[in-house]
């Protein structure tokens, strides 16, 4: 992909007017009404996000329960997997609702804020590469308003709480009617630090892949390969990150922990290691290669009927 080229992107109508008005490099003059206009084209990358990524929560879920067994009790993938089997299959998919939610709308977020972001910020500052890193970040912060659902999620997913809480609805519940709204956003400034900067790793190497692959050598396998390696390797590098949110986010009431507080009592309880940062890593690797491969593929198939 040219990091000069729009892709034929339709944008916002531009009008010249008198008020509240910026002109870009080229001359152009932008309302701002305008830019902050949504378009058909950001419904559209909405939509293809939710459905790329609808199929691939189902299909990686039991790996990622895994991963999360890994993560919090600091055990083998095998002691994960017997602890899972132990408790059965009807507790398998116990806690899918808050990330099928919460994943569904995180990557039609992330596409269509990203990409809608970065149309906006070239007409402005005609600087393709700031623009980029700029709305990947912007699209991060957005995907973190959805962090209720993440927090859920890790106390579901938690045996500690299985006798306390008995779905998503109950959890909700509990923390608002106790603790008030805050208490759904503990963990919250790691979770926009791994947003951020693992989109901006993400998006730029995907339009690196098909600047050199080139756009008409893009096919379905050839997304899934692309998508696959670019997202593993982006959530292999970021994993400590999903260590040190967890461990936040595991725990009720109390004090709100900073991200270095939290980040030493892991460091002294796991033997100051820093490989015991990625005790799961294995797995999440092939859960993310799985897992973006698909989305990777599926968005720019429905683009190609959708957009």
């Amino acid at each position: 992909m040219d990091w000069n080229k729009d892709e034929g992107r339709s944008l916002p109508d531009v009008k010249a007017a008198s008020n509240n008005q910026d002109v870009n490099p080229s001359g152009q003059r932008l309302s701002i009404k305008s830019l902050l206009q949504l378009t058909s084209d950001d419904t559209k990358e909405f939509i293809c996000g939710w459905g790329a990524a609808v199929i691939n929560v189902t299909v990686t879920y039991p790996i990622n329960k895994i991963i999360f067994r890994q993560i919090l009790e600091n055990v083998a993938a095998n002691d994960a997997i017997r602890q899972l089997s132990r408790e059965g299959l009807q507790l398998l998919y116990r806690g899918i609702l808050p990330p099928l939610c919460q994943k569904t709308l995180s990557i039609s977020i992330m596409f269509s804020v990203y990409e809608g972001s970065k149309t906006r910020l070239i007409l402005l500052s005609n600087r393709p590469m700031i623009s980029k890193i700029l709305a990947a970040n912007i699209a991060g912060t957005a995907e973190a308003i959805l962090m209720p659902l993440e927090r859920v999620q890790t106390l579901l997913q938690d045996w500690r709480y299985h006798n306390k809480f008995r779905n998503t609805t109950h959890v909700f519940k509990y923390l608002l009617m106790n603790y008030g709204i805050a208490e759904c956003y503990r963990g919250l400034f790691p979770i926009i630090l791994r947003n951020g900067l693992s989109n901006m790793t993400f998006f730029t190497l995907r339009d690196e892949s098909k600047t050199i692959i080139g756009d008409e050598n893009h096919g379905v396998f050839a997304n899934f390969v692309s998508g696959a390696f670019i997202g593993g390797f982006t959530s292999t590098i970021f994993y400590p990150m999903n260590v040190i949110k967890i461990n936040m986010q595991n725990k009720v009431g109390g004090e709100f922990e900073k991200i270095t507080v939290v980040f030493r009592e892991i460091w002294i309880a796991r033997n100051r290691s820093i490989t015991s940062f990625y005790h799961g890593v294995h797995l999440n690797y092939m859960r993310s290669f799985i897992s973006w491969g698909v989305i990777n593929a599926a968005y720019d198939f429905l683009k190609s009927f959708v957009l």
